[in-house]
């Protein structure tokens, strides 16, 4: 460890926490259905999966070294991320495939940091990642939805005792695998009626010559799959 680094500090981002009880677990699964089930909530709940969509198409376009230009969020929770490269090819595709697989998949990768009682070490990733996305965010509603977003997780992670950071720990996964199934069906219906020419799914579907279907099919499996493993996590099965 880097003797820079204050070793209390470093304890507690490392440190395990106690495993919570299973109604904790239970109410807060809860919970975050009744953020993502009921439509009016889920108007605004929507915003945070709308933050982990567009930074999925940002990080897999910085992965494969496409030049990002900048992430816009709006109110309607829709959004829009902008990278410039080679129109077609793995980069492309890689790009474009990860907005409606990085809600569930962060999920996943938050179930199971807290099945092995990493609380304090998953909010504080998330801060990061949060901070590391405001740089990229290029309109107003954006930066407040980030700032406020990564706020409360800081502030969570920071000043609340161990029971409060797992409860809020525990509801923002439980969304994240809830709320990464929703869009895919919302998605499905759009294609259904002809409100969505352009979707990622359409635009996949010309990079790969595959029919767009495939690649909502594929989008269900990644979040269904992603519900079911990380679900399991979660409650210890």
């Amino acid at each position: 460890m880097d003797s820079t680094f204050p070793a209390g500090l470093w304890d507690r981002l490392t440190g395990i926490q106690a495993a919570p009880e299973l109604w904790l677990v239970v109410a807060t699964a809860a919970a975050a259905l009744a953020l993502v089930a009921p439509r009016p909530l889920w108007l605004l709940s929507r915003n945070a999966i709308t933050i982990a969509h567009e930074g999925g198409h940002g990080l897999l376009a910085v992965l494969t070294r496409r030049k990002l230009a900048g992430i816009r969020l709006h109110s309607d929770t829709s959004g829009l991320t902008l990278s410039y490269g080679r129109p077609t090819g793995p980069g492309m595709i890689l790009t474009a495939a990860a907005g409606y697989t990085a809600p569930p998949l962060l999920g996943l990768g938050g179930a199971w940091l807290l099945a092995a009682h990493h609380v304090t070490l998953l909010l504080w990733l998330a801060t990061a990642l949060l901070l590391a996305l405001l740089v990229r965010i290029r309109n107003a509603y954006g930066v407040l939805t980030v700032v406020l977003t990564g706020g409360t997780f800081l502030l969570v992670s920071w000043l609340a005792a161990e029971p409060v950071q797992a409860a809020f720990a525990y509801t923002a996964v439980w969304f994240l695998l809830l709320g990464g199934v929703r869009p895919a069906f919302e998605l499905q219906a759009q294609r259904r009626h002809g409100r969505a020419p352009d979707s990622d799914a359409d635009q996949l579907g010309r990079l790969t010559h595959l029919p767009a279907v495939v690649w909502v099919l594929f989008f269900h499996l990644v979040s269904l799959t992603s519900l079911t493993g990380g679900g399991r996590w979660l409650l210890g099965l």
